[in-house]
């Protein structure tokens, strides 16, 4: 007679866990900006490795295995029983199910990886400190996906919009009135150009007003009446992201949280908004325009502010833009600092606001106002010095300017973009 023995079965991490929800809440680590330092560190990290560099597999895992434990999936006390495990059984266990994590996220579109795993030496452990496996994952570098910087800007957006309130948007509404195929007012007489969504029973009423009741009804080209439709305008936005030293300064990541809205303003853009364009520019030391696919890796440096070349700049990739509205939205936290001169120099004076500087950027900011190119300041800091600053860019170009923390950036930010209601441009 045959037995057949049956073992509870336990399953693995893997097959209960939320790749997009991991994924979410790895959010600040992929898109990290120079602020903390290094990778997230825990002590039963370090039979595996010590610092390494922000963008590698080994700093990865680190990552993935700190927000395991905070989500609950991963406790200390199981990383214990795991590292008491004779002949390193648990740490083998741990390391092979990180692997089978970061498998999982490349085989999705998330992530991708570039770069050649180091070449064992001689004698070299397979696994634990100065192992195969830890030379492997310093030596390669993982990379957002197109798909991976689209799902983060899908969570970011969502987390706003779920902390304004619930919001309806499809275009930006203005106050005037055009020819479309949705019908939202009284009908017109047809005029050349419009959309011929022909409104049938005033055109015939025109007809028999004119003619008298009869058959057949002679149409003359005054009769004809369209519907009309709320006139909606595209609009091209650049923004602008402050990469300077202060970003990441005075205990605070303030670069992180613009590089998630800027995320979530592509999203938005993509989905709602096809019409609109949306371009990225840092302005540090001087200025430059970066792909949104790039911006995961952009960090701050040990620069200095240079708004004048900023502005110089998203003016002149917004008059090459052929769209209703135009517009530039600020995102920084400090002064002017620097500024171009001729053949290209740098002029740098942190001390103060420096009139020649200060010269320079309004003179930047009044030619954008001329270009009918509107300005709206995000400050995340409140110095009696910038707060004057702010205002006079503000005045000068009849924009708006917010007073925010990187806590409430975002939702001021998307209630500002959503909510705009702009004449039509004729």
């Amino acid at each position: 007679m045959r037995f057949t023995t049956y073992t509870k079965y336990t399953g693995s991490l893997l097959e209960t866990l939320n790749l997009q929800e991991l994924l979410d809440q790895l959010a600040d680590f992929l898109l990290q900006s120079g602020f903390a330092g290094g990778p997230y560190h825990h002590p039963f990290w370090g039979e595996f490795g010590e610092d390494e560099s922000g963008d590698s597999l080994e700093s990865l895992k680190e990552a993935i295995l700190q927000k395991l434990m905070e989500m609950g999936k991963v406790t200390p006390e199981m990383l214990r029983a795991l590292s008491e495990e004779p002949d390193e059984e648990g740490a083998r266990q741990l390391a092979e199910m990180l692997d089978e994590i970061v498998q999982k996220l490349i085989e999705e579109g998330y992530l991708s990886t570039e770069g050649t795993p180091q070449m064992p030496a001689e004698g070299q452990p397979v696994t634990g400190p100065g192992s195969m496996g830890q030379g492997a994952s310093r030596s390669i570098k993982f990379n957002l996906t197109q798909k991976g910087l689209d799902f983060l800007g899908y969570k970011t957006l969502k987390h706003l919009l779920g902390s304004v309130g619930k919001s309806s948007f499809g275009a930006h509404e203005t106050a005037e009135l055009a020819t479309g195929v949705e019908a939202e007012a009284a009908s017109k007489p047809y005029e050349f150009g419009d959309t011929l969504n022909l409104d049938v029973p005033a055109t015939l009423k025109k007809a028999i007003e004119r003619e008298g009741l009869g058959v057949p009804i002679n149409l003359d080209y005054d009769d004809l009446h369209v519907h009309q439709s709320e006139y909606r305008s595209s609009c091209a936005t650049v923004l602008m992201l402050d990469c300077s030293h202060s970003m990441i300064l005075y205990g605070e990541d303030r670069f992180t949280p613009a590089k998630k809205v800027a995320l979530a303003l592509a999203h938005l853009i993509r989905t709602q908004y096809p019409g609109d364009s949306l371009r990225v520019v840092l302005f540090h030391d001087s200025a430059e325009e970066i792909p949104l696919a790039e911006l995961a890796r952009a960090q701050v440096g040990p620069y200095h502010t240079n708004t004048s070349e900023g502005f110089r700049l998203a003016r002149r990739i917004l008059m090459s833009q052929k769209k209703d509205m135009r517009q530039i939205i600020m995102i920084t936290d400090g002064k002017p600092s620097a500024m171009t001169v001729d053949a290209g120099h740098i002029y740098k004076n942190p001390i103060g606001l420096d009139p020649q500087i200060l010269k320079e950027t309004f003179r930047e900011v009044s030619m954008c106002r001329r270009a009918g190119i509107q300005i709206n300041t995000f400050m995340l800091a409140r110095d009696y010095a910038l707060v004057d600053f702010v205002k006079r860019v503000t005045a000068l170009c009849r924009g708006k300017a917010y007073f925010t923390s990187t806590v409430t950036l975002g939702q001021y930010i998307m209630m500002d973009f959503l909510r705009r209601k702009v004449r039509k441009v004729k």
